[in-house]
């Protein structure tokens, strides 16, 4: 386990242009709320490999990599869920580089990288957090586990503007 590192000092490093560095360093990337539930990293605190390497004209080109769990409560069926989340997330910084060229996360030559890592995981979570890709969820009607019961159902109700035909009487 990595030390626990927030604001990476990038002067530290001591780079030379064109000279590049791999760091591994610890990240915690803190709670998320989805949906009004509450989801934890798995993790709490994450090992992040950072890859930095010093540009010809000054700034730095940095690449974040790292995989945690993202636990908490199903989205379809409420049951436990941890899916694995991948990240892969590049920044450049460049002095007098314009917009495109200057990252967020970089301020004075102190890198922020716990509000990077945060924000790429961010990023990176599915639309909806579920136990298993094809999970079936509840039913709509009375509440089921329809993973535990996949053969679940309910009798339809009749179409009510075919009412008036039920009514009907052959003698």
């Amino acid at each position: 386990m990595a030390a626990r590192t927030d604001i990476l000092d990038l002067g530290r490093l001591q780079l030379q242009a064109g000279e590049g560095r791999r760091l591994t360093l610890g990240v915690g990337l803190g709670d998320f709320e989805l949906g009004g539930e509450r989801y934890a990293p798995s993790p709490a605190l994450v090992d992040v490999r950072l890859d930095v390497s010093r540009m010809t004209h000054g700034g730095y080109a940095l690449r974040l990599r790292f995989a945690a769990a993202l636990t908490g409560p199903c989205m379809r069926c409420l049951e436990d869920a941890a899916p694995s989340i991948e990240v892969d997330a590049r920044e450049v910084d460049q002095d007098g580089g314009g917009e495109e060229l200057s990252s967020p996360y970089v301020r004075g030559g102190d890198l922020d990288l716990a509000a990077w890592a945060r924000d790429a995981y961010a990023l990176a979570l599915p639309a909806q957090v579920v136990c298993r890709e094809r999970c079936a969820g509840l039913c709509p009607l009375c509440g089921a586990d329809l993973n535990a019961e996949p053969g679940h159902a309910h009798e339809r109700e009749p179409d009510p503007r075919w009412a008036k035909l039920r009514e009907l009487r052959f003698e």
